[in-house]
């Protein structure tokens, strides 16, 4: 019988902190972000799901997850921990309190829901998403992480590999919000007015945040303080490096300068991708995984623009194909050292690994989209999801809240004549009129 490991324990104490952190580092990302209107709002979006995924989690969330196969397909857990029944200080997940590896995953829970409100910032009722978030969290969430991360889940069982959440938060967050995104359709004045972020330094010192968390997410993923940690902190900072110079490169050679807005984001694009194969390659396939996802990631933020869908943090652009990227490099990165036994095409793997990877990342994507798509619906239509046009021009801070960030808040309206997104500052930006320069 295994016994507590107590570095593990303190460890994954530490971990568990710094990814809860990562959700107030996501609210100041986003709040800097939006338009000055909006900067409440959007930071509420982010601390509500704190609460709203805690008690869904604490409910049912966890067990659906994580306790045993309720149909024997692997589908979806059973109830045997219904509001963490059965579970005392004692008992033990591996070598960690299960109390604690419980915790540790439910704020994982957290910041998926967080992510996903920055598809639709500036234009969605506070109580319409009060209602979506554990619903979603319970209906979307555990079931996509009981396929990928239970030991009787399918995807599990099929060999899919995930380290940290590439599959169960990444695709899930960037595709639930593409749906939303679709449902409540984009602002006004998309692709026509000024709807940069705001606030550069909160950009920056939110990114900062969210880094220092992630070490956390990926490494404290490991459930033990061992090598294994070590070599997955590394490839979270390699990861986050590279993708910073990728980003920065794309627009330096396409836009003539680098932007920090272009640093932040390409952080983050890194991050993203080697969440899911942090555990899976070695340090030059963290080089590989972050290099790629900064360069792709930093093209895939403008389609937006082209299809038309208003995402408007670029929660698809950077998380749902950051995601992506990272999921299928492991097919072809993955090394047996790292992994245990599977093995990518580039270390002799051949493509069943790829195959596996790709086809977890359509179902996972498909289900997120579907089931978010028709909650979003749902809501929508007996409650109204969107804002009305007046109060949607008036500001979601004044008329969600009550509230302004800033006395001179409604200029956030009025500045500048570009479209938004997390890679909107890489276009060239016309010379700011006389009101801007005031």
């Amino acid at each position: 019988m295994q016994e507590l490991d107590p570095a593990a324990t303190a460890w994954l104490l530490a971990s568990t902190a710094l990814v809860l952190l990562m959700t107030p580092g996501l609210a100041i990302f986003y709040g800097g972000m939006v338009r000055t209107t909006g900067v409440l709002n959007m930071i509420m979006m982010s601390f509500i799901s704190i609460p709203l995924v805690t008690v869904a989690w604490l409910l049912a969330g966890y067990s659906l997850a994580f306790s045993g196969d309720g149909g024997g397909f692997g589908l979806i857990g059973d109830l045997a921990h219904f509001g963490m029944t059965g579970i005392a200080p004692d008992t033990l997940h591996g070598a960690v309190p299960e109390l604690l590896f419980a915790t540790f995953q439910l704020t994982f829970a957290i910041i998926t829901a967080a992510l996903v409100s920055g598809a639709i910032a500036d234009r969605a009722r506070f109580s319409a998403w009060v209602v979506f978030v554990p619903v979603w969290a319970i209906v979307v969430y555990s079931v996509v992480a009981h396929w990928v991360w239970n030991p009787e889940g399918w995807l599990f069982k099929l060999g899919v590999l995930d380290y940290a959440g590439g599959l169960v938060v990444e695709i899930v967050s960037g595709a639930s919000a593409l749906a939303l995104a679709l449902v409540l359709g984009p602002r006004i004045g998309f692709n026509k007015d000024a709807m940069r972020p705001h606030n550069l330094p909160f950009v920056l010192l939110g990114v900062g945040l969210l880094w220092f968390g992630w070490f956390g997410f990926n490494a404290g993923s490991a459930l033990a303080a061992n090598g294994m940690a070590a070599a997955i902190f590394l490839n979270t900072l390699v990861a986050g490096c590279l993708g910073m110079l990728g980003w920065l490169a794309v627009e330096k050679f396409r836009d003539g300068r680098p932007t920090t807005f272009g640093a932040a984001s390409g952080v983050v694009a890194g991050l993203v991708a080697i969440t899911p194969s942090c555990g899976t390659v070695n340090t030059l396939g963290a080089v590989v995984v972050g290099l790629a996802a900064g360069v792709v990631c930093s093209f895939a933020i403008g389609l937006k623009f082209k299809v038309g869908y208003d995402d408007s943090l670029d929660v698809v652009g950077v998380h749902f194909v950051g995601g992506v990227v990272g999921v299928l490099l492991i097919g072809l990165l993955a090394t047996e050292v790292m992994t245990g036994g599977a093995a990518g095409l580039f270390y002799g793997g051949g493509f069943l690994q790829f195959g596996k990877q790709a086809l977890g990342a359509a179902v996972v994507a498909v289900y997120a989209f579907g089931v978010s798509y028709l909650l979003a619906k749902l809501i929508d239509r007996v409650m109204g999801f969107r804002l009305s046009p007046e109060d949607e021009t008036t500001g979601v801070d004044f008329t969600q809240h009550a509230e302004t960030a800033y006395a001179e808040g409604v200029h956030g309206h009025l500045a500048n004549r570009r479209p938004s997104g997390l890679g909107d500052l890489n276009a060239p930006r016309p010379r700011p009129d006389a009101a801007d320069e005031n």
